[in-house]
């Protein structure tokens, strides 16, 4: 049977890609048409996240050419976690495809998503099989920011970022989850339901820069971890109690050389380096707590993920 099939792509200063990123997913529209997996009513929706370049005038553009093409366009840059939910929320679909307008994620795989649906799956993730295209330093950390997540007992897929089909009804759960803070790579496991997976290789940019620079991904990692696990608070915990021993040890090394040795070791290290160490440590802790009182206030808050200024 035939499914309405919603593929959202957010997009944040496409201009360069966005021609070719519509060509090509309304041919891959057409051919599962043609062997009756989807629907004719099914269709794209380009969500803009509030783009300074020629982004959104290009979907005014396309929507108007091709009935298939819809876009949506928020206020301001959201950024890309809110745009994808954005476009989830207000894309009516049997089933929905979330993929980014760099073309890096093989759209050819939507084909192989749609037959897991069919099959019975609800959650289909998109999967890299290698990290070639990768450089040395993005694939050494991107493997560790993985097995920290699995270490803080983070449930997430390795090697899948924001490629995954999704069911109408698992959409409609994803709703409930009202957080500000939100992390859809950790949410998406948390629904359940039968899922899938699909492997694809990873392909270089087509055009147009990284919208992901290293200072956002470091912020992306830390609110993935912060927003799922407590894991750094009870690492806080357990640091406190190490110094804490290690310190009445240096108590006991101190009075056995005094009483035993009638000497101690002079110098200012025995005196210093634990100062630097307890300060450190104070420092950091001070640190991940105001991380996780940061998250506090920001949901306390309760304001709006985004704000649609325009639908077409």
């Amino acid at each position: 049977m035939s499914a309405k099939l919603a593929i959202v792509v957010p997009c944040y200063n496409e201009e360069e890609v966005f021609p070719t990123t519509v060509a090509r997913l309304l041919a891959l529209l057409d051919g599962l048409q043609a062997r009756g997996a989807v629907t004719p009513d099914s269709f794209l929706l380009f969500v803009d996240d509030g783009s300074r370049d020629r982004t959104w005038s290009l979907i005014e553009e396309y929507t108007a050419r091709d009935r298939r093409v819809h876009g949506l366009k928020l206020s301001r840059n959201c950024g890309h976690q809110n745009a994808l939910l954005a476009g989830l929320a207000l894309a009516e679909a049997d089933a929905l495809v979330s993929i980014d307008a760099d073309l890096q994620d093989d759209p050819e795989v939507i084909g192989a998503m749609v037959a897991k649906y069919h099959e019975g799956c609800e959650v289909v993730y998109g999967v890299r099989n290698s990290r070639a295209s990768d450089s040395a330093f993005k694939r050494l950390t991107a493997r560790g920011y993985y097995r920290t997540m699995q270490l803080f007992g983070v449930e997430i897929v390795y090697d899948h970022a924001d490629f995954r089909l999704l069911s109408k009804r698992v959409v409609a759960h994803l709703q409930e989850y009202a957080e500000v803070n939100m992390f859809l790579r950790a949410v998406i496991p948390l629904l359940g339901f039968r899922s899938g997976i699909v492997y694809y290789e990873r392909a270089p940019r087509f055009a147009g820069i990284s919208k992901y620079p290293l200072r956002k991904m470091l912020a992306f990692a830390i609110t993935g971890i912060t927003s799922f696990s407590v894991a750094p608070l009870r690492f806080i915990t357990l640091l406190g109690f190490l110094t804490f021993m290690f310190s009445f040890v240096m108590v006991f090394w101190v009075l056995y050389g005094k009483l035993a040795h009638g000497n101690v070791i002079p110098g200012w290290a025995s005196s210093v380096i634990p100062i630097y160490f307890l300060g450190g440590a104070q420092l950091l802790s001070i640190g991940v707590l105001g991380e996780y009182v940061a998250k506090i206030y920001l949901e306390s808050k309760r304001r709006p993920r985004y704000i649609v200024e325009k639908q077409v």
